[in-house]
Parts: structure tokens; C-alpha cells; sequence
């Protein structure tokens, strides 16, 4: 499925550009395909740059407000400086790997809600740099994230939100300065807990499974027996009944607390 955006006329008489999307479905791990065409305009123009990214838009929480920051976390540029001639067309393809630690936007099909991510496209034309809207990419859970995902969902647990927040969890591999959190509501067994807050940080091997039960604000309190990190395989996590596993913590830490 092509998906397409067209950048504003740089200028009068000035190029445009336009990115296609050949396919806009991808996974952590994976190379989004596509090409950026640039339309000449009435005049030769000078083009100094073209580059495509990844961007987030993520939650910047400080002391007294929070706002939201577009951070472009993935970048490649096209390229050299060239001439672009009057009503010429040049073409760019281009394959933009996704990292790893992406958050996913997608579970089973349907999107998740406050997730902001997708391809940039950066043109400087003499002196001046264009930037393109966001071109929005779906991003699926690994199988090894999905195992995780649907254990939630057979112990009864419904989505809540997601978002992606500046910052490090502390204790894990990562390496990008934000973090996704992907909140559920738990079942009515589950009495007295408020939400379970769940966190993905994946390399090429293994990833960290990041859980937090009724979150208080602030940083994860990793000496809470609330909080539970761990460490899976990508390729070898079918041997564990992680429905299982999960509510174990769950009722051992309730029970503790009375909670139900």
C-alpha cells in the first residue's frame, strides 16, 4: 500500500516533494521502503540535502508542566548536492531501518491511541531547509512482545492508553531517550488494582519486559513489589505460560496488600 504526502511549493517557482510510502506496516527490527520524488518548479534550483527519518512525539514531564516534543530518533540521509532543473522529477528511493526499541502502535490490528510515529522528510534547497508532515508507520509487536500482549488480554486486562515519554528506565538496554508505556485496566478479579503499566526495550536478541501495578508518578520503583523486570528471548520465549506467570505476581503482590 502506497502512502503518499506532498510538501508545500518551496517558494515561487519552487520545487516540491512528495514521499511515497510502498509499504507502511513494519516491526521493530524491520526497513520501511519508499522514495521521495522531488518536482522541479519553474526555476534550476540548488539542492544542498534530502534526508528521511523516524519521529516520535513524546511526553516531556518536568517539575512544574508537561508538554510534547517531536524527537526524530532514526536518520538517513540521500545523497549529495545536485542541481535540480526546471520540470525535472528526481527520484530517491530509500529503505529507513526501524530501531529495535520502537514502540509499537499497533495490537492485532487496531491502533493504539497516543501513539505519534512516522517517516520525516527534510529537503534544503539554498539555504533553506522544508520539512514534511508526518508520514504515520503501523508498528506491530515482535511475536515475543505479542506473547506478552496477549497474556494480558486472556487474563481479562483492556487497553487503556499508551504513550511514549522522554527519559531511561533504569537497569535496562536502553539506548533511546524515550520509553512507551502501554497501560491496562485490570479484570474485576483483580479487585483494587488500579492499572499494570507494561514497558518494551528490545535489541537484536532479547528484550526487557518492564511491569509496574498501579503507578505512582515518577520513575519506575524498581525496590517496589510492584515492579517486575525481566528478561526475554525474541526467538526462544514459547516455552513459558505467561498468562501464568503473570498472574502469579499479580496475586502474590495483591495478597499482600490486600488488595483482592
Amino acid at each position: 500500500m502506497a502512502f503518499k504526502k506532498l510538501l508545500a511549493s518551496l517558494g515561487a517557482g519552487g520545487a516540491s516533494v512528495e514521499t511515497v510510502l510502498t509499504e507502511v506496516n513494519v516491526v521493530p527490527g524491520g526497513v520501511v521502503q519508499g522514495e521521495v520524488r522531488i518536482q522541479g518548479g519553474s526555476v534550476n534550483q540548488d539542492i544542498e540535502g534530502l534526508a528521511v527519518g523516524l519521529q516520535a512525539r513524546v511526553e516531556v514531564e518536568t517539575q512544574d508542566s508537561e508538554h510534547k516534543q517531536d524527537i526524530e530518533f532514526a536518520k538517513v540521509r540521500l545523497g549529495g548536492a545536485f542541481e535540480l532543473q526546471a520540470g525535472a522529477v528526481h527520484a530517491v528511493p530509500f529503505g529507513l531501518e526501524i530501531p529495535w526499541e520502537t514502540p509499537i502502535t499497533m495490537i492485532d490490528g487496531q491502533a493504539l491511541r497516543g501513539m505519534n510515529i512516522g517517516v520525516s522528510t527534510e529537503l534544503a534547497i539554498a539555504r533553506a531547509v522544508d520539512s514534511s508532515d508526518l508520514d504515520p508507520v503501523n508498528v506491530h509487536p515482535l511475536p515475543a512482545q505479542k506473547a506478552i500482549l496477549d497474556a494480558f488480554i486472556q487474563l481479562g486486562f483492556r487497553f487503556k492508553n499508551a504513550d511514549m515519554e522522554r527519559g531511561h528506565i533504569r537497569g535496562t538496554r536502553q539506548k533511546l531517550p524515550f520509553y512507551q508505556e502501554i497501560e491496562f485496566f485490570p479484570p474485576q478479579q483483580y479487585r483494587g488494582l488500579h492499572q499494570v503499566e507494561l514497558s518494551f526495550v528490545a535489541d537484536s536478541n532479547a528484550m526487557d519486559v518492564i511491569l509496574e501495578m498501579d503507578k505512582k508518578p515518577g520513575l519506575f520503583s524498581e525496590g517496589s513489589d510492584t515492579f517486575r523486570s525481566f528478561q526475554v528471548g525474541l526467538n526462544d520465549f514459547h516455552g513459558t505460560d505467561w498468562a501464568a506467570y503473570l498472574n502469579q505476581w499479580l496475586s502474590e503482590v495483591g495478597s499482600k496488600r490486600n488488595w483482592f
